[in-house]
């Protein structure tokens, strides 16, 4: 997923799902999801805020497969409230029923000076919100699961990290952006590259990212590639994979294959049609 522009942006079509929300014609028919803007007091640290909704009454469950993102989520729903880290593998959220959630996607980095220690210890972990927050993360879950609409829930979340904010961490800030230029430019892919384009060391980055991200430089230019790659397998038709394979920065048309099969699951060219219902990893999260 990705910031848009103020206000709600109410998913109506696969496309608009965002980057990581694979098989997406199956996900638009069961559920929507809306971006916000962070409430002022958190936009230094939060990308936006995101609220799902889905009322699968008298249909069959759905399980929804994501290709995770290197982002710390907090996330409210009717079961808890909890801290969510980067998972670097593929998990599934199960959804049935009817029901609502809504989370803050920190920046690339953006919860290190919320947490005591390094991002990376978060990874593939969920804490709940209590640890950080104390009971005012459960007072804030009620609040939010009660609020008659999208913006009264967004504030709510705002009133609890911003009663916790920390100072501003320009590191964080530097490494957000680091992280947005290896997004912005899926033909990135050496850390050398991207180190000496930023002036440092290669292992001062990779210390940087495992601090404040969570996962190494690599990683991210990895995941960056496979969800663009996804992104393009959605759309059907015609691929040109080989040229695809060398706009992303792959050797040859070969490696990008193995690279998303071992990934994802199967082939590029069997994604579109193909749903997984056995993921690596499976673990139940917005």
């Amino acid at each position: 997923m990705a910031g848009g522009a103020a206000g709600p942006a109410e998913v109506t079509a696969a496309t608009a799902l965002g980057r990581g929300v694979l098989h997406q014609k199956a996900a638009a028919s069961s559920f929507t999801l809306t971006r916000h803007e962070p409430p002022a007091a958190v936009a230094p640290f939060a990308d936006f805020c995101w609220i799902l909704r889905w009322d699968l009454r008298g249909r069959p469950p759905h399980e929804q497969t994501i290709l995770p993102h290197p982002n710390v989520n907090l996330v409210f729903e009717q079961t808890g409230a909890a801290i969510y880290g980067v998972d670097r593998r593929l998990f599934v959220r199960r959804l049935k029923g009817q029901g609502i959630a809504l989370g803050v996607r920190f920046r690339a980095g953006g919860f290190r000076p919320f947490w005591d220690g390094p991002v990376a210890a978060l990874n593939d972990r969920t804490v709940p919100a209590t640890r950080l927050f104390g009971p005012a993360a459960e007072e804030t879950r009620r609040a939010i699961m009660a609020a008659p609409d999208d913006a009264t829930m967004v504030a709510h979340a705002g009133q609890l990290l911003g009663s916790a904010r920390p100072a501003r961490d320009p590191v964080a800030e530097q490494v957000a952006e680091m992280v947005a230029r290896i997004t912005a430019d899926t033909s990135l892919c050496r850390v050398a590259d991207l180190a000496a384009a930023l002036g440092l060391p290669v292992r001062r980055l990779q210390r940087l990212f495992t601090d404040y991200v969570g996962v190494s430089p690599k990683w991210v230019m990895r995941r960056a590639r496979l969800q663009e790659a996804a992104v393009r397998a959605e759309h059907g038709g015609q691929v040109d994979w080989a040229a695809l394979a060398a706009d992303l920065g792959y050797a040859d048309q070969a490696h990008l294959t193995r690279d998303f099969t071992a990934t994802i699951g199967v082939p590029p060219a069997r994604y579109v049609t193909y749903r997984t219902t056995t993921p690596r990893v499976p673990r139940a999260k917005p």
